[in-house]
């Protein structure tokens, strides 16, 4: 069975059909990996890779981090480890904010859902740059912002001291607002953990990021996964926010992720 592909949405998001052993092989995963680029999500429903399909998928479109088990970090919402990280993931955000270059994209795969909620979006950041009005793009061209993983954690109602985020190698930094990338193309680096703007009133500031993360998060820009047992997505972490939505401490919910390394400094 040849894989085929559907979009979901007309700005984000593309449904990937087929036999697995079709999709790993090294010419099929770098036409997904072209397509994830450009589509910002792929979703597989109901495809059951098993963990080490996933890795071998993940390893044909980019580099696998070591993380896991094998390559296969398992998230859960366990009150009793004080996971204070998924409770961030509840809020707009890309990962690797903290680093100078960030991962490239994930794989996600549903083994326990939750019977409420759970739920994930996505948010296009390249397209929501693409369609800002021209007078906005010239006035944030220049711009600098901070970016705060105890930002983001306080919004997410989780108190984490600054030296303690430090310590652990997620310490502030300070990225453009405006990526351009080696393709040219422009993305928006906003999320809960970007603090405030450099240079610019912390008021003025923290409301032009507010301001900018509605914009981009309009459902115009956005695709909201349901998901069953057995669905995979991968998404493009360089040009693409995300969250869950909030779902119970005791649901049990299980996923496990596999991370492509990092392959471009933000810029």
């Amino acid at each position: 069975m040849s894989v085929q592909t559907f979009p979901l949405t007309e700005r984000i998001g593309t449904e990937v059909r087929g036999d697995v052993a079709t999709m790993l092989t090294a010419e099929t995963a770098g036409h997904l990996r072209k397509l994830l680029i450009e589509r910002g999500v792929l979703v597989f429903k109901k495809a059951g890779f098993t963990d080490e399909q996933q890795v071998t998928l993940a390893g044909l479109m980019g580099t696998v981090r070591d993380e896991g088990e094998n390559g296969v970090f398992k998230i859960t919402l366990n009150k009793a480890e004080g996971n204070y990280a998924l409770k961030g993931s509840f809020l707009w955000h890309m990962d690797g904010t903290h680093d100078d270059v960030p991962v490239f994209a994930s794989l996600l795969s549903g083994k326990i859902l939750s019977k409420v909620g759970g739920q994930t979006e996505f948010a296009n950041s390249y397209q929501a740059y693409e369609e800002l009005p021209e007078e906005t793009k010239d006035r944030i061209g220049t711009l600098k912002v901070v970016h705060s993983v105890t930002h983001s954690m306080s919004q997410a109602g989780v108190s984490l001291d600054p030296a303690t985020a430090a310590a652990a190698g997620r310490g502030d930094k300070v990225h453009n607002l405006v990526w351009t990338h080696e393709s040219g193309r422009k993305s928006l680096v906003i999320g809960c953990h970007a603090s405030h703007v450099v240079g610019m009133a912390m008021d003025e500031g923290r409301a032009l990021i507010k301001e900018l993360i509605a914009w981009a998060t309009q459902p115009r820009f956005v695709y909201r996964h349901e998901w069953d047992v057995g669905d995979m997505l991968i998404w493009d972490n360089t040009g693409v926010l995300h969250r869950a939505e909030p779902y119970p401490e005791d649901s049990g919910r299980m996923m496990h992720r596999t991370t492509l390394v990092g392959e471009e400094a933000f810029a």
